[in-house]
C-alpha cells in the first residue's frame, strides 16, 4: 500500500508538471500536509491546491503586464494630495478610477502648465488599469513620433501603428512640452484615428485645446485629431501650484531650519 501511495503521489506531481501546473505540484506536498492535519475534505485540499495555482498565474500575469507598460513610477491615485491641489476636479477623478471610461472607449485629456500632476494622475489610472486586469502602455509624445518616424523609415509602419491599436488603455504623455518632428503631428493623427471608437487614451499636455493649431503647425491634423479624442472624453483643466516646486519649496523651508537651529 504505501509503495502504490508512493507511486501515486510521484505520479501526480508528474501530471501537474505535464500540465505546467508548478505552483499547484511544488505546494502539493504541503497541501496534502495541511489536508491531514486539518482533516480537510478531498474536494477542499483539491480546491487550495488549485488556488495556489490561480494565485501565482495572476501574480505572473500582472508582472508581465505591469513590464508591458513601462509606467515610469509606482503611483497610485492615494499618492495624490487633492488638498494640496485645488485645481482638480477630484470628482471627476475618482470617477475616472471606476475605470468604466475604457467599457465605452472615451478618452481623457489633462490639460495645464507643468507640475500640476497630469502625468501622475495619469500613471496612477495606468496603473488601476493594469492591475484590473488591461493591457496598458505608456509613452511620451516625443517618444511615439519618433518611433513611428523610425518605423516608416524601416518599412515597418503597419506594424508600428497595429502595435499603438493594442493596448486597451494607452498613455501619451508631455504633447507640446518638445516640437514633434515634421511628420510627428500626423503620425501622433494615425495613432489616434486607429483607436478610435476602439480603445481608450489619456493625453497629458500643456497646450490649451484652442491652441492646437498653432502649436502643431497644421491646422488641419490639429483639428481631426481634436475631433476624435473629444468624440467621448472627460476634459481635466489643471491650474493651480506646481507640484515640483512645492517639494523643492518644502525641502528649502527644511534645510532654512535646521540652518537657523544650528546657530541660534
Amino acid at each position: 500500500m504505501q509503495v502504490s501511495e508512493a507511486r501515486r503521489f510521484q505520479q501526480l506531481r508528474g501530471h501537474l508538471s505535464y500540465l505546467k501546473l508548478n505552483d499547484a505540484a511544488e505546494a502539493l506536498n504541503r497541501v496534502l500536509d495541511q489536508a491531514r492535519t486539518e482533516r480537510m475534505s478531498l474536494t477542499a485540499a483539491l480546491e487550495r491546491l488549485l488556488e495556489i495555482e490561480v494565485e501565482a498565474t495572476e501574480a505572473r500575469r500582472l508582472a508581465a503586464r505591469e513590464r508591458f507598460a513601462c509606467l515610469p513610477e509606482p503611483w497610485t491615485l492615494s499618492d495624490f494630495d487633492f488638498a494640496a491641489q485645488p485645481g482638480v476636479d477630484e470628482k471627476l477623478i475618482r470617477d475616472l478610477a471606476t475605470l468604466r471610461f475604457l467599457d465605452d472607449a472615451s478618452n481623457v485629456l489633462f490639460v495645464g502648465p507643468p507640475g500640476v500632476g497630469k502625468t501622475m494622475l495619469s500613471v496612477a489610472l495606468g496603473r488601476a488599469a493594469v492591475e484590473a486586469g488591461n493591457r496598458v502602455y505608456f509613452t511620451t509624445a516625443a517618444d511615439l513620433a519618433a518611433r513611428c518616424h523610425k518605423a516608416a523609415l524601416e518599412g515597418r509602419w503597419k506594424t508600428c501603428m497595429n502595435f499603438f491599436a493594442g493596448p486597451k488603455l494607452l498613455i501619451i504623455d508631455e504633447l507640446g512640452y518638445l516640437p514633434l518632428p515634421e511628420d510627428g503631428a500626423s503620425a501622433l493623427f494615425q495613432v489616434i484615428n486607429q483607436r478610435y471608437l476602439k480603445s481608450s487614451t489619456i493625453l497629458t499636455t500643456n497646450v490649451g485645446i484652442a491652441d492646437w493649431a498653432t502649436a502643431f503647425g497644421d491646422a488641419t491634423v490639429a483639428a481631426a485629431m481634436l475631433d476624435r479624442l473629444l468624440h467621448r472624453a472627460a476634459v481635466a483643466g489643471i491650474d493651480g501650484p506646481s507640484y515640483r516646486l512645492r517639494g523643492h519649496q518644502s525641502q528649502a523651508e527644511t534645510i532654512r531650519a535646521g540652518v537657523n537651529a544650528r546657530v541660534s
